[in-house]
This record gives structure tokens, sequence and C-alpha cells, in this order.
């Protein structure tokens, strides 16, 4: 008898179960679909690979010490996904010294490209590198190259995600000179090029034939002669000098949305500046490191 009863009684909610959804199904639905179409869904960010070119000479072995380190201390900052290689980039070893020093740092870091040149600043060394960027790393592995020197340091998480919302062809990013040449120019303490510019550079023969001159100027001029750095992003004022650079064009006090700092030429000013961004807070510091 009981399990009669029961039976009937569970009979009796399924029956009412689908009478209620008969009923109401149709607003259900409308429910559910408005809920879905009320979340916003967040856009990914597309990853970014950057080359990071330093160019120095052989035997700047102090220099390319403190600033590789400064580097190498940022790559925690960056975000999964996202990549910069450091590079430092100079022409032919001339003197034994070099080839083993050099070589040393080759073995331990493996951060170093030796073109085919004659050391020089401005008579085609630029050219010479960006033009063997192609044959050197193909095509899809970066998808910018950023030329500095040794006495810039550039902040890799910020560059980063400056280049994340930057187009992808046709830029050419730095800090914006005006016209004290014959052309506007990104300043020569950094600027950046989308690989597809680097790419033009490799196979132009107007460039090949205008090689000579101060490498930020004539940069410019290539891009200008091409038709081409049609996204030409000037990032003032987040690169400037060092604050105590005597000549005032550039410089001024460090901000935390900094993308470079130029003029460090001593390791005076690179304590400074690297201080002001806290790159050695980490550090534990137990008794035998008194800093």
């Amino acid at each position: 008898m009981k399990s009669t009863m029961k039976g009937k009684l569970i009979s009796g909610l399924v029956i009412f179960f689908i009478f209620y959804l008969a009923i109401h199904l149709k607003d259900f639905h409308t429910i559910s679909f408005e809920l879905v179409d009320t979340i916003s869904f967040v856009p990914l960010l597309p990853n970014v690979h950057v080359l990071l070119s330093v160019i120095t000479v052989p035997n700047a072995y102090e220099r390319r010490s403190i600033v590789r380190n400064a580097y190498l201390l940022q790559h925690s900052n960056i975000n999964e996904g996202n990549s910069v290689d450091v590079r430092f980039v100079f022409c032919n070893l001339s003197t034994e010294e070099e080839r083993v020093l050099v070589a040393m740092e080759i073995m331990v870091f493996n951060d170093i490209i030796i073109l085919n040149c004659t050391e020089n600043m401005n008579e085609g060394k630029m050219y010479t590198y960006f033009s063997s960027l192609p044959s050197m790393f193909g095509k899809g592995k970066y998808d910018y190259v950023v030329k500095t020197d040794d006495d810039t340091y550039f902040r890799l998480d910020n560059l980063i995600q400056t280049l994340i919302k930057a187009p992808k062809e046709e830029v050419y990013l730095g800090l914006l000179v005006p016209h004290v040449e014959t052309v506007e120019f990104m300043s020569g303490m950094g600027y950046i090029l989308s690989w597809d510019m680097v790419e033009w550079i490799s196979r132009s023969e107007m460039v090949r034939n205008h090689t000579a001159g101060p490498e930020d100027v004539v940069t410019a001029k290539w891009l200008e002669a091409g038709g081409r750095g049609k996204n030409k992003i000037d990032v003032k004022p987040r690169m400037y000098d060092f604050p105590e650079e005597p000549f005032e064009w550039f410089r001024h006090d460090f901000i935390p949305d900094t993308l470079a700092v130029h003029k460090l030429k001593d390791a005076t000013r690179w304590a400074k500046t690297l201080r002001y961004f806290n790159v050695t807070n980490g550090l534990v510091k137990p008794s035998k490191y008194p800093l």
C-alpha cells in the first residue's frame, strides 16, 4: 500500500514538473539568452616578441655587464607569452684581447651578434645590422626590432605594454626629434621598427645605396624616401635623457611610466637610474649583505 502511494506521489510530481516546464519554457529560454548577451567578453591581447639590439663596441666589457644585468633582472616582469631577447651588436673583433674576452661572454651568455664590418658609428653599421636580420632569424620569430645604445635603459614591461597596443606593420616608434635636420627622426637613444620595415630595408636598393651619416637621421630618410613607416608614434615624454644631463633638450625627472632613459654614460648614472626603479628591492638582505 505504501509502495503504491509513493509511486503515485512520484508520478504526480513528474507530471507537475513537465506541466510547469511546458508553461514556462519560452520564458526560460528568454532569460537564459538575455544573461548570455549581457556577459562582456575581454578580448585576448596578442603576444609580442621583441628583439632589443644594444649597439656597442667589442671592448665595452664593463658596460655590457651592467646593461646585461639590468635587463636580466627584468625578465620576470614580462607576462607569459611575450618575450624580449636582448642582443649586443658590434662589428668584427680586431685584437687578441677582444677575441678571448668576447668569446668568453658568448660561451656564458650567448647574447652577442658580431657583424661582418669594420667598427664604425656612421658609416653603415646600422644598415649592415638591419639588412642581416631576415637571414639571421627568418620571418615570424620577432614582431619588432628595437635599436638602442649601451647608454640607454629600457623598461621591458612598459615596452611590451606599449607594443601590444601598437599596430603590427609600418611602425616607426620612438622619441620624435623635430626638424633640426632635413627630416623628422626618432632619436638614436632608441627607436623601434616593426619586422616588415626591417625586411623592406634588407631588400631595398635605394637603402643599400644611402647608408652613410648619423644612423637615426639616415633611418628616417630611408623611410621617408620609400614611403614607409606610416605608423609613426612619438612616445614623448616616456623616453628622455638622464635628469642630471647638462643639456636640456630631452632631460626631465624620472617618471614611473618610463619607456627608456638615455645618457647613462657611467656606472654612477646607471646606479641612480636603477635605484629609482627599485631594481634591487628583491634582494634578501642577510647580515652578510650590508647594503
